[in-house]
């Protein structure tokens, strides 16, 4: 039963108006900005331009992947390379 409840709370909980949804991305751009503004502006970008602004967003994105739970690699970083020379199924498989 208490399972049944935090399961109903966590999916009640992931429930976002688009108002609110709104509010979050603004506040993400708002935070990216002030984290990636003063490099573009740096790397010789007018701050508040169109091209800014892409700066920006291909930083965050950037650092967005670079941190990502996800692996990069199509084979999910366990291709061919990753463990040679020994590993989970020993060398060379």
């Amino acid at each position: 039963m208490h399972r049944l409840i935090l399961c109903a709370a966590l999916v009640l909980a992931g429930c976002a108006t688009p108002q609110e949804r709104s509010a979050r991305l603004r506040a993400d751009m708002e935070r990216d900005m002030a984290t990636y503004g003063p490099a573009c502006a740096h790397l010789g970008y007018t701050a508040g331009s169109d091209p800014w602004r892409a700066c920006i967003l291909q930083l965050s994105t950037k650092e967005e992947l670079r941190n990502s739970a996800y692996p990069s690699s199509f084979y999910g970083g366990y291709g061919p390379g990753r463990w040679r020379g020994g590993g989970f199924w020993g060398p060379y498989w």
